[in-house]
């Protein structure tokens, strides 16, 4: 295992890099992602994040380098009831290939046809949840509670497989509840059993929310238990640190997650590294200044300028994490409601500036807060049930997004 950061500042738990660490791929050393017949080269992944890979946040990385670029998680509920956000959120144009989508659903039934709709559209990969670690997703029943009840999982996944044909269905999952409750084992199990193409673990339990050290030993031991291919997640904050984790788990491939947030030029020195070279400089604030600026535009065209600039405030924080006066900018956002305010915020900065070396692997969301998980009563005294826990009617996408 990669040896761990000991502050307690910013960052603290991350990987650190280590001497020698630093070679890019051997020719050969490593395979494409194969998910039935989709083949992703690089092995790589973006993971979807509520409000972040949306499409104009998608086309902008896929630009960026190839590999697999995952929707944020869409509801079937929402989606079988044409709830216009999560249609939105779902939806690709025709030049997005392959198309990848994620889902959650906790009934059967619903994912069945929502899948079956997706593929009907063009779908080439659709993903399920089951890691969510959100209070009033786990409260009911879903997210990472749904693993607690291996039973339950095994008809969702089958109903998923049933519907998509040859489209492969993959499943990510959380460590567990908690270091008491793991559940990743009894996952990768039911996964494989019941004809997932792949399963994705990240790294931490619920409880753990996005705080400490990704468990890359975790990973390690789902490979080494199912023969369907594994993808690690947690704590690929640079490119070195996702051909570490492949090195040191042998899993079949690294899904990208905060470490992207604001640099979506990742996935660029990604595809440099496992082609076997080192991977371009990071950029000047003008070159940062000037992808804000394309992300931007992407935004508006796709949520109209309004709500794409209100979505920018956010990914202005993270483009300009750790750069000098980044905290007085930020202190300007609530005036940003143009993408003429957006030029006006950023023509102050110097554009000579380069990237500063400590803002690599510093975390751009999700503090370092964990949490006790919260369940359905008598959940625990249940987990032979495979009855679809009641999803309330709440709309996800709109909930989670809205933090």
């Amino acid at each position: 295992m990669p040896p761990r950061s000991s502050s307690d500042g910013p960052g603290a738990g991350l990987p650190a890099p280590r001497e020698g660490a630093h070679a890019p791929a051997a020719p050969g050393e490593f395979c494409p992602l194969e998910l039935r017949a989709l083949r992703v080269w690089p092995p790589v992944v973006l993971a979807p994040m509520a409000g972040v890979t949306d499409y104009p946040f998608r086309s902008l990385c896929r630009e960026f380098g190839a590999g697999l670029y995952v929707s944020e998680m869409i509801t079937a509920r929402g989606w079988l009831m044409g709830n216009r956000l999560t249609r939105l959120l779902a939806s690709s144009p025709p030049d997005e290939r392959p198309r990848s989508v994620q889902v959650y659903g906790s009934d059967p039934r619903d994912l069945e046809q929502m899948v079956r709709g997706l593929v009907d559209e063009g779908a080439d990969h659709v993903d399920l949840n089951l890691g969510c670690p959100v209070p009033k997703v786990t409260r009911n029943g879903g997210g990472s509670a749904i693993p607690l009840k291996p039973r339950l999982m095994a008809r969702l996944i089958a109903a998923m497989v049933r519907a998509a044909g040859a489209v492969p269905i993959t499943v990510k999952v959380r460590k567990g509840i908690d270091e008491n409750l793991l559940t990743y084992p009894d996952a990768g199990r039911v996964a494989q059993e019941e004809g997932a193409a792949a399963i994705g673990l990240h790294a931490r339990t619920a409880a753990q929310l996005y705080a400490g050290a990704a468990d890359w030993d975790a990973i390690a031991a789902l490979k080494s238990q199912v023969t369907i291919p594994v993808l690690g997640n947690g704590d690929v904050w640079e490119a070195w640190d996702a051909l570490r984790m492949l090195r040191s788990t042998l899993c079949d491939g690294v899904i990208v997650g905060r470490g992207c947030l604001g640099r979506p030029w990742l996935f660029r020195e990604l595809a440099q590294v496992f082609d076997g070279c080192s991977p371009d400089p990071p950029p000047s604030l003008g070159e940062v200044a000037a992808i804000l600026r394309d992300h931007a535009r992407r935004l508006a065209a796709f949520f109209g300028e309004r709500q794409g600039v209100l979505r920018l405030r956010k990914w202005v924080g993270w483009y300009t994490k750790g750069f000098r006066g980044s905290a007085v900018l930020r202190a300007s956002l609530g005036g940003l409601h143009t993408l003429t305010d957006l030029d006006e915020l950023l023509a102050g900065l110097d554009p000579e500036e380069r990237f500063p070396p400590a803002a690599l692997r510093v975390s751009r969301a999700k503090g370092g807060r964990t949490q006790r998980v919260a369940l359905p009563h008598g959940f625990l005294q249940q987990r032979d049930d495979d009855t679809p826990p009641p999803e309330g009617g709440l709309d996800l996408e709109a909930a989670l997004q809205s933090g």
